[in-house]
């Protein structure tokens, strides 16, 4: 069976918060979108029961056939799940509604934290060549969450610059840890991302500043500013870079892209 987790195979990151509105799927998305800009094949995994990421990227509902549900649920080839985006290189695994009671459904199931990993281990997803899968994970800690967490390599995590953001990571943490010690002895923090930062107001200078200090270099030195165009590009199913080329929103993920590759290499 193909390993995904040879060195030679996809780097596989979840990205995850178990708060909202932290600008999860946006980074989902324009990651995916900067890293296929780059000239690598990327795939993003949607596993949120919102479907944001998919119709973030033109996927919409009346197109979606097999989803990340089927996936789960019904063990569907991953290869037959996938579908071609608006954007050269950026591949997604839909989701729909249906996945919202996916973790009622998977209480029974003894693999039920491995069915992801045991997904993206496909033999025949071999044939697309994928550098990264990038996954959109649930606003919660649930089973949805610890499947992607177990499936990946590692844990990017957006934190919004707002007051009380660095409480809501320890839950987070030690989740990732819970399954370092379990379940995915791999598992690491590839790193945490600044968003929605207004340079001018002094709260996100603060807690950049909490952050980094509290964190150090696992904090990405690309913060990713609040810009309107940022905001505009889902009304439009496209990413931002798509949408916009030279906001300063695509100026920040295609930087944020670059600085990822740039840890990979260094981990290689």
């Amino acid at each position: 069976m193909s390993d995904l987790f040879r060195p030679s195979g996809p780097k596989i990151i979840a990205i995850a918060n178990q708060k909202g509105g932290v600008g999860k799927t946006t980074t989902a998305i324009n990651l995916g979108a900067a890293l296929a800009e780059e000239g690598l094949n990327v795939l993003l995994i949607d596993l949120d029961p919102q479907g944001n990421a998919s119709t973030g990227l033109g996927i919409f509902s009346e197109d979606r056939g097999l989803t990340t549900y089927d996936l789960l649920l019904d063990e569907a080839p991953l290869e037959e799940v996938i579908v071609k985006t608006n954007v050269e290189g950026l591949m997604i695994a839909p989701a729909t509604t249906d996945l919202s009671s996916a973790d009622i459904e998977l209480v029974s199931n003894e693999k039920r934290s491995h069915l992801l990993h045991d997904a993206l281990r496909h033999p025949g997803i071999d044939r697309f060549k994928f550098d990264y899968i990038l996954i959109d994970c649930p606003p919660s800690l649930n089973l949805l969450t610890v499947n992607a967490m177990v499936a990946a390599h590692s844990v990017l995590v957006p934190l919004q610059s707002e007051f009380f953001a660095l409480e809501g990571l320890s839950q987070l943490m030690l989740t990732i840890r819970e399954i370092r010690q379990t379940a995915n002895k791999g598992l690491r923090i590839e790193g945490v991302v600044l968003t929605m930062y207004d340079s001018r107001n002094n709260l996100s200078q603060q807690v950049e500043k909490d952050a980094r200090d509290n964190l150090g270099d696992l904090v990405f030195r690309t913060v990713i500013p609040r810009n309107v165009r940022v905001s505009e590009a889902p009304s439009f199913s496209m990413p931002v870079l798509n949408y916009d080329s030279l906001s300063k929103g695509s100026q920040a993920y295609r930087s944020l892209g670059l600085e990822l590759i740039s840890r990979q290499a260094e981990l290689a």
